[in-house]
């Protein structure tokens, strides 16, 4: 119940930005960390820092408006509330982020999807977006939702976007330092006439690899955080719940099906196995649930 949901789609986002910032830079031939024949290896790292937060940090502030664009999320007017099920929904999340002590309560909206899922995304926790499936209405009782509704506002309260950005920041910022140094590395072997565009493809090239091999810490973070966000939950809205959330998801075969979609990665649950289970954002449903069931 985390793209990633917000995470994943956060590192999609991030991932685009990255790339776009590589090409325009090496496009205008933008490298001030250059001297001479070398690297002044400490502005490369300001620059790799500057750049690199400012992708992630680019990609948590579009993140609420790119999440409603991509998802077709329909707020929930809490002046016009169509029905027992959206009044239900705004009066629970409100409630949950009252007990949670939010600043602010999130906006509530629903998105078409026969997949069970929900997700929480923004900026800040005075800014942010706690959106459901419409499959998930129908197929959730309410003790079931509730408890997945508490662990998207015990995201929020956790502060797991920032958490989840400033971990993506550093990982960008490494991932260009390697790849600008290897990419220096590599122009110096041909003669001075290709250098240039040997520097670039290799940067490019890189900046994808390291990116990719960055996403295995990224996701580790993401699955401590989930594991976080479900004793949050248990204590916002009952740990029977939580686990009952849980135990419908494990029972359904619908997040399998969802996986093959374009926002796999924005789910509830992501089930994965062997090495892809390395690049997950969510633990497996197993291992969540003895943990509450472990917990005092």
């Amino acid at each position: 119940m985390n793209f990633f949901k917000r995470f994943g789609f956060m590192i999609m986002l991030n991932l685009l930005i990255m790339a776009t910032i590589t090409i325009i830079l090496n496009v205008f031939n933008i490298h001030p960390y250059l001297v001479g024949n070398g690297i002044s290896y400490g502005s490369l790292m300001i620059y790799c820092l500057l750049w690199g937060f400012g992708g992630s940090f680019i990609s948590l502030l579009l993140s609420k408006f790119m999440a409603k664009k991509m998802m077709g999320v329909q707020i929930i007017d809490a002046n016009q509330m169509n029905g027992a099920d959206q009044m239900w929904l705004v009066q629970t999340v409100h409630r949950l982020a009252t007990h949670a002590n939010l600043p602010k309560m999130p906006e509530v909206g629903i998105y078409e999807g026969e997949e069970m899922n929900a997700f929480a995304t923004g900026p800040s926790k005075s800014n942010s977006l706690v959106a459901v499936s419409s499959g998930i209405l129908i197929r959730m009782n309410r003790n079931e939702l509730e408890g997945v509704l508490a662990h998207e506002i015990a995201h929020i309260a956790n502060g797991d976007m920032v958490t989840m950005t400033l971990v993506q920041g550093m990982v960008n910022a490494f991932g260009m330092f390697l790849a600008r140094v290897a990419g220096h590395f590599l122009s110096t072997l041909v003669d001075e006439e290709k250098a240039p565009m040997v520097r670039m493809i290799a940067t490019l090239i890189l900046d994808v690899i390291f990116n990719f091999l960055g996403m295995f810490l990224v996701s580790y973070v993401s699955r401590q955080r989930e594991y976080r966000a479900d004793a949050g939950a248990a204590g916002l809205g009952g740990k029977e719940k939580m686990i009952a959330a849980l135990q419908k998801l494990q029972n359904e075969t619908a997040p399998l099906l969802a996986e093959k979609s374009p926002v796999a990665t924005m789910q509830i649950s992501n089930r994965r196995t062997g090495f892809m289970a390395l690049l997950s954002t969510h633990p497996d449903l197993q291992d969540r649930i003895d943990r509450l069931n472990s917990a005092a």
